[in-house]
């Protein structure tokens, strides 16, 4: 009895399609919205200053409905990552493979993380602070839920919400599908990082110019490493410690978060 015949590669437009849909259901509706959302803001009448950008808003004044919601916008917002991990599944193992997951090197790959986040984090943080003192970023309040026993949890889940989506798109099926289509890598590291850039335009300009950087380097060693897991460890772990050290930070230093002394 002979085995199914493999499938066939899928063509270039099939692939580009592919690729438009799966931004249109995530990353790259959110872009869209990020860009009007800044134009809208340098057309009001109130300073980009003395603006403010809520990431993770209260959704009801009821808390039991406010944690329902919560839970599932988190979970279908990570659709698109399940999507892709469809689309680049193998039969043989690793089944993640061209994402960049083997599941080896676990440690080894943390640490990497780790590291990623001290050249990342500090950097940043600078770059926001420099920003809000010339006008390029909008006050940003990481964290607009009350305070209940599921916050920081819902919290966290957010943080990982953002990694998963972010790095399994972005990097993984992105330079994936990418490759297929021939670009060259750093085309295709400019491009992704042009995307990440995108999407955190609300945020402001130091925003593009911070998340454009970032991408510049989360994409060269991913290009030169193809190993996905050091980029959700850094991206989650820079993730909680902003929403959930938060209001510790905001109560210390009010004025960099646009609030009243």
């Amino acid at each position: 009895m002979t085995g199914l015949a493999p499938s066939p590669a899928p063509s270039r437009s099939r692939i580009r399609w592919e690729i438009a849909i799966v931004l249109a259901l995530g990353l790259g509706q959110s872009a869209v919205y990020a860009i009007v959302q800044f134009a809208y803001r340098l057309t009001d009448s109130t300073p980009l200053a003395d603006q403010t950008t809520t990431l993770n808003p209260s959704r009801s004044d009821r808390e039991i409905f406010d944690l329902i919601y919560q839970v599932l916008s988190i979970g279908f917002s990570l659709v698109p990552v399940l999507l892709v991990c469809f689309l680049l599944w193998q039969t043989s193992r690793p089944h993640l493979g061209r994402l960049g997951l083997d599941g080896t090197r676990f440690g080894r790959d943390t640490a990497k993380g780790v590291l990623l986040v001290l050249a990342i984090g500090i950097p940043g943080l600078g770059l926001y602070l420099v920003g809000r003192a010339l006008g390029l970023f909008v006050a940003v309040n990481p964290a607009g839920l009350d305070a209940y026993w599921w916050t920081v949890p819902v919290l966290l889940l957010s943080a990982a919400r953002a990694a998963l989506q972010e790095e399994f798109v972005v990097l993984g099926y992105l330079f994936a599908r990418l490759r297929e289509l021939g670009w060259s890598p750093w085309v295709i590291i400019v491009t992704t990082s042009a995307l990440r850039a995108s999407y955190h335009l609300y945020q402001g300009p130091g925003a593009f110019i911070g998340n454009f950087a970032m991408g510049l380097l989360f994409g060269w060693l991913f290009q030169r490493s193809g190993r996905l897991l050091p980029f959700l460890v850094a991206h989650f772990a820079i993730d909680a410690t902003v929403f959930v050290g938060y209001p510790w930070a905001a109560a210390t230093w009010p004025e960099l978060f646009g609030l009243p002394v």
